[in-house]
């Protein structure tokens, strides 16, 4: 089956630009590339006007914001193709409905921001093109993600399959405290909703995406920009840079070596010293033991290294009788014990 989240380097890794523009297309340009030379497999921006996005009348201030970072659908389009063709994936938050068609034929997969984990008029719609979904779930409860992910599937079947939804767990803060990542929910979404799990990062550095990793996350999503220095724009703070994600990508690669595989086998490094042998403990005499005497636990123990009989034989050995004299500590055979 094929796997619509697997990364260059295990997990998907998903920078997000998203309004680290702040509505300067040139700068988007800038950020898109960094992204795309910092190894990530998806550069992600947010695709919105803010007259369809907030009230102007309910959030007149919230909603000029959104005016001053807002791109075109042809600036859009120039970015999504600047990341493809440069192999590199691109994905979008898509805030308005009237974006989702012309957007849809660069996108691989659709992301639902955390914010619009209940917006189910735009579940419907996403659900009706039929590609992988990924969701953001901060400002949620169990109760709130489980019921999204059943609105989802109760729309489409094609989501019913783990490959064709991500769940990330997230925390809508900038930034927050380590305390406040609560990476253990990942492992509770895979046992309640049968999908494919992940992290969207919103603390300070990179070790709660390492950890993640090492928990089993197959999605990482972190904001991206070029420099957090002189920035005020809050998404900045929890920003990884070029490098860093370089940094992040080691540590991800060296992480995975480290879990290896699910499968325990004795490995070849582990035998090419006689490691088996010189570890493993054997049963020898403990004292001199005369021909017809009685093996008992009075006088025999277990030792290393394993010559002669496998110390997991000790049991039966207890009560036979030995057919010729034997000295402490010399290793036995079954050819003495009759």
């Amino acid at each position: 089956m094929k796997n619509n989240w697997k990364g260059k380097n295990g997990p998907m890794l998903i920078a997000e630009i998203g309004g680290n523009h702040e509505g300067d297309f040139e700068y988007a340009k800038k950020l898109a590339q960094l992204a795309i030379e910092s190894g990530a497999d998806y550069v992600k921006f947010q695709i919105y006007t803010g007259d369809g996005l907030v009230s102007k009348v309910e959030s007149p201030v919230r909603n000029e914001h959104f005016k001053k970072f807002e791109l075109t659908q042809s600036q859009h389009i120039e970015l999504a193709q600047m990341c493809r063709n440069s192999g590199v994936g691109y994905t979008a938050s898509v805030w308005n409905f009237d974006a989702l068609e012309w957007i849809n034929p660069y996108m691989d997969f659709f992301k639902v921001g955390s914010g619009d984990l209940t917006a189910y008029p735009m579940l419907r719609e996403l659900a009706k093109f039929e590609k992988p979904i990924l969701i953001s779930t901060g400002l949620a409860n169990e109760n709130e993600v489980i019921e999204s992910v059943e609105f989802l599937r109760s729309q489409n079947s094609f989501y019913k399959s783990k490959e064709n939804i991500a769940v990330l767990q997230c925390t809508s803060m900038y930034p927050i405290k380590s305390s406040d990542a609560n990476l253990r929910v990942m492992h509770r979404f895979k046992e309640i909703l049968n999908c494919t799990i992940g992290y969207s990062d919103h603390t300070e550095g990179s070790y709660a995406m390492e950890i993640a990793v090492a928990m089993g996350a197959e999605v990482l999503e972190f904001h991206f920009t070029d420099d957090r220095k002189g920035k005020t724009f809050r998404d900045h703070k929890v920003s990884l840079t070029k490098n860093e994600v370089q940094e992040l990508i080691e540590k991800i690669n060296t992480i995975e070596n480290l879990k290896g595989s699910d499968q325990k086998v004795v490995l070849p490094i582990e035998l090419e010293n006689g490691h088996e042998l010189s570890f493993r403990r054997a049963v020898y005499p403990s004292k001199e033991i005369k021909k017809g005497e009685k093996l008992t636990e009075d006088n025999l123990t277990i030792l290393r290294p394993l010559h002669g009989i496998d110390a997991r034989e000790y049991d039966l050995l207890i009560g036979r009788k030995v057919n010729q004299d034997l000295a402490p500590f010399q290793k036995l055979s079954w050819k003495y014990i009759d």
